[in-house]
């Protein structure tokens, strides 16, 4: 049983997809379930794959990898490289007016989203003394999560 959320989301990407002359083919559908299912998980396109090929076992990597860049190119997914050399991907709400900020450990490669918008005032300095309209920011802080720190002072 999919949730309402879920059926919000998938309406909302079929829609989309018709405006722009394309269809929820059953592939798509089963790659845009499979982002929906692992929210917050910053995928890359070969764990996507591997997810998806549990639903749809004869679906090609080369399929998800045009799946993946239409549905970015859409704005449904956002990209980011966090120097692991994948890119991974987050699905994007409409709600959203900013990018939140990731905390990347050195050591695990945990990856933990600050929801909070920390830069505001910032922006607001910069559109100031700059006359720069910031639209955006993007943000990783780079360090150790607390159990690798806590390894790094033990060892």
């Amino acid at each position: 049983m999919i949730s309402m959320v879920h059926a919000n989301e998938l309406n909302r990407i079929r829609n989309m997809l018709k405006s722009k002359g394309y269809k929820l083919t059953p592939q798509r559908r089963a790659v845009f379930d499979v982002i929906l299912r692992n929210e917050g998980r910053h995928m890359s396109t070969e764990e996507v794959f591997l997810e998806v090929k549990k639903l749809c076992p004869d679906i090609g990597l080369a399929t998800v990898y045009r799946t993946m860049l239409l549905l970015e190119e859409l704005n449904v997914l956002e990209r980011h490289n966090f120097d692991d050399g994948r890119n991974r991907y987050e699905l994007k709400h409409p709600e959203e007016d900013h990018h939140h900020h990731h905390l990347i450990c050195n050591r695990c490669g945990k990856l933990v989203e600050v929801e909070e918008d920390l830069l505001d005032a910032l922006e607001r300095k910069i559109q100031e003394k700059y006359a720069f309209h910031v639209e955006d920011h993007r943000v990783q802080f780079i360090g150790y999560c607390k159990i690798c720190a806590e390894k790094e002072t033990n060892v």
